[in-house]
């Protein structure tokens, strides 16, 4: 799959490049994204930032689409990625640094790479599910035009070692 580059509004959505790491170091530190956004493996440190990168810039694949959020300036903001494509389905999942919560960021860049994968990837259906815990996640799944479908008992492990109830959410090519 080729790296696309997609802009929403004062956002750049691009792929991720090796000089990210850093930054997403210190997101990936962040105790709400540590808890909804759970990473496998060992301790969060530079060796694992620059492989995390390094894994969601490589879209050989064909199974997934991630992007780095940015603003003009290029200072990251957060995460948005298509996973589990397949048979023309996906689910989306995101991330926001601290000081991008609440400005619209993360509906921004799920409407523009939802809208993206049904022209361009021609999907037909993009799940989101967060945890029923994670009210912010609802409102963005909302604002995003997704659809609530309906609860997953206890369906996902999260941050804290605890299974969750999560909310599923969908849009498809035809809702548009």
């Amino acid at each position: 799959m080729e790296h696309v580059e997609l802009t929403a509004d004062d956002l750049l959505l691009r792929p991720w490049r090796d000089a990210d790491a850093p930054a997403v170091r210190a997101a990936l530190r962040d105790p709400a994204i540590a808890q909804w956004n759970p990473q496998s493996g060992g301790p969060v440190d530079d060796e694992y930032a620059l492989l995390w990168v390094r894994r969601r810039a490589d879209w050989s694949g064909g199974d997934h689409v991630s992007l780095a959020i940015t603003d003009a300036g290029g200072e990251l903001l957060g995460s948005v990625s298509l996973h589990h494509i397949h048979h023309g389905d996906a689910s989306i999942g995101y991330w926001t640094v601290p000081a991008a919560r609440g400005r619209g960021v993360a509906v921004r860049a799920v409407v523009r790479l939802t809208d993206w994968a049904f022209t361009d990837l021609r999907l037909h259906r993009v799940e989101l599910c967060h945890a029923v815990a994670n009210p912010a996640s609802c409102r963005v799944a909302d604002r995003a035009g997704y659809a609530a479908e309906g609860t997953l008992r206890e369906s996902y492990q999260y941050g804290d070692g605890r299974r969750y109830d999560e909310h599923l959410h969908a849009r498809l090519a035809t809702d548009r």
